[in-house]
């Protein structure tokens, strides 16, 4: 063999051996598909290897198809109102109008640390006003975000309005947050990661937000997030419907069953 090609195979099958395995090859959609069918849900999900660059699907055909966001908005609505100054960090509290709604944890002062854990609703529309449409578009615009359609009310266009956004989309989205890559400024990137931890342990860290579209002809629920384990990130969107109160709750049930079969958390 000539030293020139047995060099060029040698750096081949190197280069080859270096691509890094990805734990989402070790499962199929199957896999995914027998939870959802566990819980009686009918949705999407999705998982991408950031280090690896690989995804695991179910129900790949619906993954583009766009729907409100919901409360999955207030990730980038907290990234707005600190960029355009409407809040000055994390702990700036919005005080109470004192008009008693039916979640317990929202009637009383927020700030965005407490309102994006308890999806304060009145919190994150007050921030929409205080932004106003203008600057609202333009960072929506900036940012890429969905369909970048805020048609409708200011304070109610992500729950009844005309942007939409998909499951793929979502997953884009939380990617370029996590690199630092959205047009905001480092320091605002890091808070919105920060209020968005739900679980941290020694093994794993996960940043996730929950959504629910109550349109009255199809009610849909999303969960989407990343998990930080070791040197990797994973990244992942459940879009479902929602035909009772009783499948919102399987929004993280499912997506929970999905990372321990995955081997990411116990």
């Amino acid at each position: 063999m000539k030293p020139i090609l047995y060099l060029f195979l040698f750096g081949f099958l190197v280069s080859c051996s270096l691509e890094p395995k990805s734990i989402l090859e070790d499962f199929s959609s199957s896999d995914l598909e027998s939870i959802f069918k566990s819980e009686m849900a009918d949705g999407c999900f999705v998982i991408s290897d950031l280090k690896a660059d690989k995804k695991l699907t179910y129900n790949s055909a619906r993954l583009d198809s766009s729907f409100l966001p919901a409360s999955t908005f207030k990730i980038i609505n907290s990234m707005i109102a600190l960029e355009t100054g409407a809040i000055k960090d994390e702990n700036d509290m919005i005080t109470w109008d004192g008009k008693k709604r039916f979640v317990k944890e929202w009637n009383q002062d927020h700030n965005l640390k407490s309102a994006i854990k308890y999806s304060v609703v009145w919190f994150y529309q007050e921030l929409a006003r205080r932004i106003g449409k203008e600057k609202m578009q333009h960072w929506v615009d900036t940012s890429q975000y969905g369909n970048q359609n805020i048609g409708g009310e200011i304070d109610y266009f992500w729950l009844n309005g005309d942007i939409r956004i998909s499951a793929n989309q979502q997953i884009d989205f939380l990617q370029k947050l996590y690199l630092n890559k959205l047009p905001f400024s480092k320091k605002n990137q890091e808070i919105a990661k920060n209020i968005m931890i739900v679980d941290q342990t020694p093994n794993y860290t996960i940043h996730a937000k929950t959504g629910w579209a109550m349109r009255i002809n199809k009610q849909i629920g999303w969960y989407v997030g990343y998990l930080e384990k070791g040197e990797n990130v994973y990244f992942f969107a459940i879009n479902m419907d929602i035909k009772n109160k009783e499948d919102a709750a399987k929004r993280k049930i499912i997506v929970s069953k999905i990372l321990k079969q995955l081997q990411l958390t116990k």
